[in-house]
């Protein structure tokens, strides 16, 4: 089981969005490249390994929620994965503005709510970097209150393909629009 600490603005996915999401993608995500931006427990990029992803790189920059991090890593190598994961302590924005065009098939964007502005940096980016061809797409949460025409506006060429909306969350799983 995964181990979540107390920290301002972590606020891991819960169970029925993480069932929801991966009912959305899908059972198997072999092959796939994935960045878990903004990792907090680590959920997201936990779970796409275990369903094959070829290489999982999570990101957090608390330094008490990266430690976390490699203790609920360490938990679950009793369950090993076929694919890479990468667990790194530093900033997701900066990670995202290194990577090259087209470089990840899946990522996961959730930074805490009070922080808007790190939520729309990453989503602008990712649409640079996610190459969802092979599957995957860029997986996105924020909160009620915010539109979704707003995070929409901030990914041309992208649609939301699937939509939740459950209690203060709002997720959304974005596809490219592909001639």
């Amino acid at each position: 089981m995964i181990s979540v600490i107390d920290l301002p603005g972590l606020r891991p996915t819960t169970d029925r969005i993480r069932e929801t999401l991966f009912n959305w993608l899908g059972q198997d995500l072999t092959g796939l490249r994935c960045f878990d931006l903004f990792a907090g427990t680590g959920v997201l990029g936990f779970e796409a390994a275990s369903r094959g992803a070829q290489a999982v790189v999570l990101l957090e920059k608390d330094k008490k929620a990266y430690a976390n991090l490699l203790a609920n890593f360490k938990l679950l190598q009793s369950s090993p994965v076929l694919g890479f994961v990468e667990i790194l302590h530093q900033d997701s924005l900066e990670f995202l503005s290194s990577q090259p065009n087209l470089s990840s098939n899946l990522i996961f964007i959730d930074p805490p709510f009070q922080e808007a502005h790190l939520l729309d940096k990453a989503v602008i980016q990712a649409g640079r970097v996610c190459d969802d061809a092979f599957g995957g797409g860029i997986y996105i949460e924020f909160p009620v209150s915010r539109n979704l025409g707003e995070i929409e506006a901030l990914l041309p060429g992208w649609y939301c393909g699937k939509y939740l909306e459950a209690g203060q969350v709002k997720a959304c799983l974005f596809r490219s629009r592909r001639d």
